[in-house]
């Protein structure tokens, strides 16, 4: 095996632990129906009381969460989802993250059809912008330059989401509920990393939003995931009106980890 796909798996094996472990210490004896036994020295749940609800043995679930190199079943990783109470997209992480799911294939980006970048041109009355897997903008319109200031910075740098939500000031001005949408992006910049583990433009944009983010530093070890989609957002204009704008985003055909995304207002301002 390559030295590069070693790394990737050493990486993704660790990631595992951490998040089985962060799972595991978020639900109480009682909530599994389980004996309180008095004073822990842990939150949540014990390595061996989990093993005993997924049906495993506690050797080799600690195996797991040790990280070490070990093949495990879907039915055991189905166990595992089940006594953890994940959610379909928690779930979904999990067995990336222990190699059953299908190859995301070859890290990096994909590059944008002139035909797909052309379109959000085609609404210009509306916010619209073709986004990758890391929330790079591969192509929008000037309603998005309005209504998300900074977002195009100057010299030249590529635009991103997940920079200008936790590293331009004005984000924070725009967003008017910032702090959960903020945390929620980086809950499904944590899944699609977990999809790509190679691609190291996640592991420098990570990097990046940790030097530069109090917030990021703080929430990032709970390891919160979550799935790219659709809602509504608050967002405050440069006249200073808030308007709730309806968003849907559409996966480009061809092109899976690209994301054609519309906003449009669904109320008169605030």
């Amino acid at each position: 095996m390559p030295e590069s796909d070693l790394s990737d798996a050493g990486e993704r094996r660790r990631e595992l632990a951490a998040f089985l472990r962060s799972r595991r210490e978020r639900i109480t004896p009682r909530e599994a129906g389980l004996p309180s036994t008095g004073r822990r020295r842990t939150p949540g749940l014990r390595r061996e009381e989990l093993a005993l609800l997924a049906g495993m043995s506690a050797t080799w679930y600690t195996y797991l969460e040790q990280g070490r190199d070990i093949n495990v079943s879907d039915q055991v990783l189905d166990a595992l989802a089940g006594a953890l109470r994940l959610d379909a997209h928690e779930r979904g992480h999990l067995f990336r993250l222990a190699g059953r799911a299908p190859a995301a294939g070859e890290p990096g980006p994909e590059p944008v059809d002139p035909a797909v970048a052309a379109v959000p041109l085609l609404l210009p009355s509306h916010p619209a912008f073709v986004i990758d897997g890391a929330y790079e903008v591969l192509s929008h319109n000037p309603a998005t330059e309005w209504v998300f200031p900074g977002l195009v910075a100057a010299g030249g740098r590529p635009p991103n989401f997940a920079r200008w939500t936790f590293l331009e000031p004005r984000a924070r001005e725009v967003l008017v509920d910032w702090e959960p949408e903020a945390r929620g992006l980086l809950a499904r910049l944590r899944t699609l990393a977990g999809a790509r583990p190679g691609d190291p433009r996640f592991g420098r944009l990570v990097d990046e939003l940790h030097e530069g983010s109090p917030e990021v530093r703080r929430w990032w070890p709970r390891f919160e995931v979550e799935a790219r989609g659709g809602g509504h957002k608050r967002l405050r204009s440069p006249d200073g009106a808030v308007v709730t704008y309806a968003y849907t985003a559409f996966h480009v055909a061809g092109r899976p980890e690209q994301t054609l995304v519309i906003y449009a207002a669904s109320d008169a301002p605030a």
